[in-house]
C-alpha cells in the first residue's frame, strides 16, 4: 500500500539495516497512544479494538485503526470535523478583522 505522497508503504517485516524502524514505531505508539486515550474519554475505545503501532519498510510510523464499523468510521469523522469547525471558529474569533486593522492608531 502506498498513497499518493509515499507514506503508507508496505509493512517492515523483513528488516534493512540502516533503517530506524525503533523510531518509526516509537513515533506510531506515541500517535497511538494520544488517540486512545482521546478515544477512551469519550467512551469510544471499544468502537477501535484494533488501534495499533506499526512501522513500514522506510521507517515510517503508522497508526492503525484496525477494521472498524461503518458506523464509527462516520463518527471520527464527525468528530474531526466539529474540531476543525471549532478551531476555526476560535482563530476568526482572536483575529482582527480589516476595519479594526486599519483604523488602528499608528505606534
Amino acid at each position: 500500500m502506498t498513497d499518493r505522497r509515499g507514506v503508507v508503504a508496505k509493512r517492515a517485516e523483513n528488516l534493512t539495516p540502516g533503517v530506524p524502524y525503533v523510531r518509526g514505531w516509537v513515533r506510531a505508539r506515541r500517535g497511538a497512544e494520544t488517540l486512545a486515550r482521546q478515544l477512551a474519554a469519550l467512551g469510544l475505545e471499544s468502537d477501535f479494538p484494533g488501534l495499533s503501532a506499526d512501522v513500514n519498510v522506510f521507517g515510517d510510523g503508522l497508526v492503525s485503526l484496525g477494521s472498524i464499523r461503518p458506523e464509527a468510521a462516520v463518527l471520527l469523522a464527525e468528530l474531526i470535523a466539529s474540531g476543525l469547525a471549532a478551531e476555526m471558529a476560535d482563530d476568526a474569533a482572536h483575529t482582527p478583522g480589516e476595519h479594526e486593522h486599519r483604523n488602528a492608531p499608528a505606534a
